[in-house]
C-alpha cells in the first residue's frame, strides 16, 4: 500500500521518498520476524552482517514475499540518495533478489528482473547491456504486466538517451487495453497514469 501511494499517487519527493523508506523498514521487519528465516539466521556462523547475508541467500519459498518488498522499496528510496548509499546496498539487495530468482523468478510478473533491469542503471561500472537484458527477460516472460514497459522506459530508455523509444513504449502502454487482462486490471491502469506522468516530463528528462 505505502508502495503504491509512493509510486502513483505522490507528487512531493521528499514524502515519496519517506514513503519508500517506511516501507522497505516494515518489509524487513516482516522477514527478520519470520519464523523460516529465524532458524536459518540462528543456525548461520560469523558476525551479524555475514549471519544476515547467508540466511537471506538460504532463505525458503515462504519469505520470498517479504523479500521482494523489502529490496524494491529501498531501491526506491536509494535512487534519490548519493551513489555512496546504493554501493553500500548493493550486495544485500543483489542477494535478496537472486534468491528469490532461484526459488520464482516469475514473482510478481517477473519482478526480480524488472528490479535488476531499474537497479542496474543506477550502480556506477555495471554495464547498461545488463539491464537491457533482465528488463528484455520480463516483457519476454510477462508483456501483459504494463509495468515492465514503463520500467524500461524510465529506467533504461532514459537513461541510454533513447527518446524515441521512450516516447513509443509510454505511448503503446497508454494505448492499451487493462481489461484484457482482469487479474492485474488496477496495476495496468496505475502504470498508465505513471505512463502519461513521465511523458508529460519528456523534455526535462532528456535535456
Amino acid at each position: 500500500i505505502l508502495y503504491t501511494r509512493a509510486l502513483f499517487f505522490e507528487k512531493d519527493g521528499e514524502t515519496q521518498n519517506s514513503l519508500f523508506l517506511q516501507a522497505s523498514q516494515l518489509c524487513q521487519e516482516a522477514v527478520l520476524n519470520h519464523q523460516d528465516f529465524s532458524v536459518i539466521y540462528n543456525n548461520a556462523q560469523g558476525d551479524s552482517t555475514f549471519k544476515m547475508l547467508t540466511a537471506l541467500a538460504d532463505v525458503p519459498i515462504s519469505v520470498v514475499p517479504g523479500l521482494f518488498w523489502w529490496a524494491t522499496n529501498l531501491a526506491r528510496y536509494l535512487n534519490t540518495r548519493p551513489v555512496i548509499e546504493r554501493l553500500n546496498h548493493r550486495e544485500l539487495i543483489e542477494v535478496m533478489m537472486h534468491r528469490i530468482i532461484s526459488l520464482d523468478p516469475g514473482f510478481h510478473y517477473s519482478g526480480p528482473y524488472r528490479f535488476f533491469g531499474s537497479m542496474y542503471t543506477r550502480i556506477p561500472g555495471v554495464g547498461l547491456s545488463q539491464s537491457e537484458t533482465y528488463f528484455n527477460q520480463a516483457l519476454s516472460a510477462n508483456p501483459k504486466y504494463l509495468g515492465n514497459a514503463v520500467h524500461m522506459a524510465e529506467f533504461y530508455h532514459q537513461k541510454v538517451g533513447n527518446r524515441e523509444q521512450f516516447h513509443s513504449i509510454l505511448q503503446e502502454v497508454i494505448a492499451a487495453d487493462p481489461t484484457i487482462h482482469p487479474e492485474i486490471m488496477g496495476e495496468n491502469l496505475f502504470y498508465q497514469g505513471r505512463a502519461k506522468l513521465l511523458l508529460s516530463r519528456e523534455s526535462s528528462l532528456f535535456e
